[in-house]
């Protein structure tokens, strides 16, 4: 008699289980729909297209070809939707209004860079969207941590990289590579006004000697008298918080104006393919912002695919990083058999993820492996700084002289 009573109320409490659990046949949608604003043009569009669009490519054929997303064992067919925020904050908040509120998506992938994501930050905190922030860095983010409940970040703050590179002046500094004259500029928006202070700070507390210090309007173009004037000055490290564009800029014009000081640093960019298709044999020994390391197998196969897919390679830097994110939304969606966007954020905030660039977790909803700082040396960017950071390489210095 108790066995009988037992099997009843064991069959009960599968059934009620049944009843809760999400993924059941009747409750999975006909077709998930995700959407993003991404810069096609303007100014941000050369590093959306380098280091985000392709990759949203790239998953959305890998999904088509798959059948779909995974959800409680079925494959579920995605209806995708994009928009030009062309650059601009104001843009990019209308047309993710426009995803949330008219295409009624699911979820909603990040723009590109640190001022459209902050600008979008509000409107996917209201709405309960998991906001995977895969190409922002600014020193709010523990703020932004607080205020919003479900962004997650793949970066570190603009201290972490800032503090990373004086760390690494410091210690060649000490090895004597180094005497202690540095000049320093930055692209006027939120990204570079956020690293010259961080920089400015660590410089100073680490007794550096800031022998120039300038900022220039986003656009910029012509450095050649800046450079000449911090020729002038004869720093050994120069430290340029820079986008793409005048990444680009400042190492050619640099090479023009015969400024070849022991250090050469550029931030967003140098790590992207252009730079060494531009730059040839003169990319050797530049520093630049991050470095994916391209050694684990896994992170190999992903930038074949992305070369026979694009005809170019990744970026070295968020390229892999930003397919990771995709990958985790993927799994996280697989794994709770749900496309509650709660319930998929809970999942994203403590799971486990194999993604491209190995075994993946967040801690306290940053990704806090990123490495600081890298280095072209022979034809890859390599990660050089911190010494913990995944595949690190030793340092090549002095940069050599720039060649005719």
């Amino acid at each position: 008699m108790k066995h009988k009573n037992f099997k009843t109320w064991l069959l009960a409490v599968v059934a009620v289980l049944g009843c809760a659990s999400p993924g059941r046949a009747q409750d999975l949608p006909q077709e998930i729909r995700i959407g993003w604003a991404i810069s096609r043009t303007g100014s941000y569009a050369g590093g959306a297209s380098t280091t985000v669009i392709p990759n949203y490519e790239m998953w959305k054929a890998d999904l088509e070809k798959a059948g779909g997303l995974e959800v409680g064992g079925k494959k579920i067919p995605v209806k995708f939707f994009e928009y030009d925020d062309r650059s601009s904050s104001e843009e990019a908040v209308r047309a993710v209004e426009r995803l949330i509120s008219h295409d009624k998506v699911d979820f909603v992938l990040p723009p590109w860079g640190t001022a459209m994501n902050l600008a979008v930050g509000p409107i996917l905190d209201r709405y309960g969207y998991p906001h995977l922030a895969t190409t922002m860095i600014s020193d709010r983010m523990p703020e932004l941590r607080d205020r919003w409940q479900n962004i997650f970040f793949f970066t570190l703050t603009s201290s972490d990289y800032a503090k990373g590179v004086v760390d690494l002046l410091s210690k060649m500094r000490t090895e004597g590579q180094i005497q202690g004259k540095v000049a320093v500029v930055n692209v006027a928006d939120q990204f570079g006004i956020e690293m010259v202070k961080a920089g400015r700070e660590a410089l100073v507390k680490a007794g550096f000697q800031l022998v120039y210090e300038s900022s220039y309007p986003m656009g910029t173009q012509e450095f050649q008298s800046t450079l000449s004037e911090v020729k002038r000055r004869q720093p050994d490290v120069f430290l340029a918080f820079s986008y793409p564009p005048d990444t680009l800029a400042l190492n050619d014009q640099a090479r023009a104006v015969g400024f070849n000081p022991k250090v050469f640093y550029t931030a967003i960019g140098t790590a992207f393919p252009v730079f060494k298709e531009r730059l040839g044999a003169n990319a050797q020994g530049v520093l630049g912002l991050g470095g994916v390391s391209a050694e684990l197998p896994v992170t190999r196969a992903y930038r074949e695919r992305h070369r026979q897919m694009f005809k170019q390679e990744a970026d070295y830097n968020g390229s892999a990083v930003t397919y990771a994110t995709l990958q985790v939304l993927a799994q996280a969606i697989a794994h709770t058999r749900s496309v509650d966007r709660k319930t998929v954020s809970l999942d994203i905030r403590t799971g486990v993820f194999d993604t491209v660039i190995g075994k993946f977790r967040l801690k306290n909803r940053i990704w806090s492996e990123a490495s600081l700082v890298g280095q072209w040396q022979d034809g890859v960017f390599q990660p050089v700084a911190p010494d913990q950071a995944i595949g690190v390489k030793p340092i090549h210095t002095p940069k050599p002289p720039w060649k005719p």
